[in-house]
């Protein structure tokens, strides 16, 4: 079985782990997750004049309290940071100053993905570079390390003017959203709090060329408080599906003893529900999660993502025809092309070949909607192959590799596409661009070594 593979049989609720070409991290994705972002960032995207659809806002796999931007109109922000902030406030203050890294075009073009892009790391940037500032050359560079796993190999800085220009931005989108700075001051105190435990000297400042969270306080709050929205609490709508999400997101990357301590049996909130279910699946306890997923259809039964996490707990339990009417329902609640190709795994899973017709309608759909998805690209090379239609399986197949930037494989699978494809038809033109493309990548790659 691939790695890639490995990784999605994990995967629950549709919570993909997907490395990117581009980010040599993995990117959590999740229809939940990724609805909840777009709705709490929306205002502040509209506030900084960009258009919506075209900013996401996504998550990496990373215990770090961290966010950066890295090229295109992308925030992205590790799973650390929304697990250690307190409320929705918090996180929205941490994406607006991300935007205002993208307006101001804070951003390295010249390189590949994050390895190369200028990325704001809110904690370790911070540290790493007070304790150069401080005379530790050897020990800054090693804080610095915290905030750039071994995908992050080059540790991205960005300049005071940057800092500051970023924070301001980001005062001014909350304001024009009319949302609180009061969480962007909390989340700058939990890293100031960071910096007194790591005993950083608070008289020394990025060799003065990047503030420290004291000082970053300190101008905010000046900035902050006389707002009318100061004293506005978070909304309670997007509140409450923040509580969720962080829930889920703990659940999903933790140990699974460590989310039943943090959400143990006596509490009886959603979330906690929602934590555990993960949890318990992650230990190989299928009655117990299916137990608390049943506990939440029966506080929400028509709510999409818990009839997602249902669905996805049977099927990776070995009960995919189960699985099936579950996750038809999430789909009609929300059409949602993750939930989608979790359908379709389903019905392909059942062995049952009058399933395959949908499932083939179902993830052509779903591909249609989100491109960038290898396991849905990986599930529709299946139907054709099982339905004999090879041309079509190596043209999926192309698609998948070129996605994960595995080139000589997607310029195979393409070469292969075509030779059994009509010429001039859009399935031939598509596989002679993914050929071309792919081609082109290798012929650089041999160059420059």
């Amino acid at each position: 079985m691939s790695r890639l593979l490995q990784l999605l049989t994990l995967t629950i609720a549709a919570l993909a782990l997907i490395a990117r070409p581009a980010l040599a991290q993995q990117i959590l994705r999740d229809a939940e997750t990724e609805a909840f972002m777009a709705d709490m960032s929306g205002p502040l995207v509209k506030a900084a004049g960009m258009e919506p659809r075209n900013v996401q806002v996504m998550v990496i796999n990373d215990p770090e309290i961290n966010a950066f931007v890295a090229g295109g109109q992308y925030v992205w922000v590790h799973s650390g940071l929304i697990a250690q902030a307190d409320n929705v406030n918090q996180l929205q203050g941490v994406v607006a100053h991300e935007l205002g890294h993208i307006e101001g075009g804070h951003v390295i073009r010249s390189g590949e993905g994050i390895k190369e892009a200028t990325g704001v790391t809110l904690l370790s940037l911070v540290l790493g570079a007070a304790a150069i500032a401080a005379g530790g050359a050897e020990a800054g560079m090693g804080i610095m390390g915290l905030g750039q796993q071994a995908a992050m190999s080059k540790f991205l800085a960005f300049s005071r003017a940057q800092e500051s220009s970023a924070d301001l931005a980001g005062a001014r989108y909350l304001h024009a959203a009319g949302i609180s700075g009061k969480g962007s001051l909390e989340f700058f105190k939990k890293l100031q709090n960071q910096e007194y435990r790591l005993a950083i000297p608070q008289d020394n400042s990025y060799g003065r060329t990047h503030p420290l969270s004291g000082e970053r306080i300190q101008v905010l709050r000046e900035v902050y408080e006389p707002d009318p929205a100061w004293n506005r609490p978070p909304d309670p709508y997007l509140e409450k599906r923040f509580e969720r999400i962080k829930a889920k997101l703990i659940g999903f990357v933790s140990e699974p003893q460590q989310t039943l301590i943090k959400y143990p049996e006596s509490d009886q909130s959603i979330p906690a529900h929602y934590a555990r279910a993960y949890a318990w699946h992650k230990s190989a306890y299928p009655q117990k999660a299916l137990e608390e997923a049943d506990w939440l259809l029966a506080a929400a039964p028509h709510d999409p993502y818990f009839l997602e996490l249902k669905g996805q707990i049977l099927l990776e339990s070995g009960k995919p025809a189960e699985a099936v009417a579950p996750l038809r329902e999430a789909v009609r609640l929300t059409n949602q092309p993750l939930i989608s190709t979790l359908l379709a795994h389903a019905l392909i899973a059942t062995e049952d070949p009058a399933n395959f017709a949908e499932a083939e309608q179902v993830l052509r759909v779903a591909v249609q909607r989100d491109s960038d998805n290898p396991f849905a690209w990986y599930q529709l090379g299946v139907v054709y192959e099982r339905r004999g239609d090879t041309p079509r399986a190596a043209l999926a197949t192309a698609e998948r590799y070129a996605m994960m930037g595995e080139h000589p494989m997607a310029l195979r699978s393409a070469d292969t596409a075509m030779q059994g494809l009509k010429p001039g038809t859009v399935d031939y033109l598509r596989a002679q661009d993914i050929a071309m493309t792919s081609r082109a990548v290798i012929e650089q790659q041999r160059k420059k070594r």
